[in-house]
């Protein structure tokens, strides 16, 4: 799940109301390459943990796979870095690498335990995760789709609605209540559709971010921010690759 349209949206307002006076160098405001390169730290970081998060799953004697009870705790801690970093903007920097780390242990599990029962389909998530970003900064780049308003609404809008019901159904196993949100699992047409959806609405989101990259570089806002920035790009990032993994894994069901 994601929630940077959010807390992009929050950073940049916070950021609004702290620079009204004089920009004095480009080496202490945002810049483009400055965001460019804190999310290749990133990605490097998460790839790193991923292979040890791989490695943590035990494929079992007689067919099967262990998946490590640690998983459920690294899931939780990864959204409450998400959550300290909307109250506390200025700790990006230490807060984007720590939930690279812990994400990419629990992206490196869940790959292993897809590609277990899918043989390929890590390979094929992956190339569409890079697929779908260059495809979406392109249409951002040469404004064939222009993020307004509007647009940053809607896809906030439907970005909540999905977080919403994620966290029901998060609610619902805590509790030990087993009840599914219908279709949601499915593999039906119906359930491959709701996929389909969803991972639009993941990659719309990059649209909101590299948004927030612009406006935020020309406001002249803080270096910090361009962790900030990567942090958004790499939450999207792992959602997209997550939804994707879970729609190949309808289809081929």
């Amino acid at each position: 799940m994601s929630s940077n349209a959010f807390l992009t949206e929050r950073h940049l307002e916070m950021d609004s109301a702290a620079t009204g006076g004089p920009i004095v160098s480009d080496r202490d405001t945002m810049q483009v390459g400055g965001v460019a390169s804190a999310t290749g730290v990133l990605l490097v970081l998460l790839i790193g943990a991923a292979v040890l998060g791989w490695n943590t799953v035990d494929v079992l004697p007689f067919g099967g796979v262990q998946v490590p009870g640690w998983i459920f705790a690294a899931v939780l801690g990864g959204l409450g870095l998400l959550i300290l970093s909307y109250f506390k903007p200025a700790w990006a920097k230490f807060i984007a690498p720590a939930y690279a780390v812990i994400q990419g242990l629990v992206v490196g599990a869940i790959s292993h335990v897809y590609e277990f029962q899918f043989d390929g389909i890590v390979l094929q998530a992956g190339m569409l995760t890079v697929g779908i970003f260059a495809a979406m900064l392109f249409l951002y780049g040469t404004r064939i789709i222009r993020v307004t308003d509007r647009l940053r609404r809607g896809i906030m809008a439907a970005t909540l609605g999905i977080m919403i019901v994620y966290g029901f159904q998060l609610l619902m196993y805590l509790i030990g209540v087993d009840l599914e949100v219908p279709f949601l699992h499915s593999s039906g047409p119906i359930g491959i559709l709701i996929s389909l959806v969803i991972v639009g609405v993941a990659a719309f989101n990059y649209l909101i971010d590299f948004d927030f990259v612009e406006r935020a570089s020309k406001a002249g806002a803080p270096k910090d921010m361009e962790w900030t920035a990567a942090l958004g790009l790499l939450v999207t990032t792992v959602w997209l690759y997550l939804e994707l993994l879970r729609l190949l894994a309808k289809i081929r069901d």
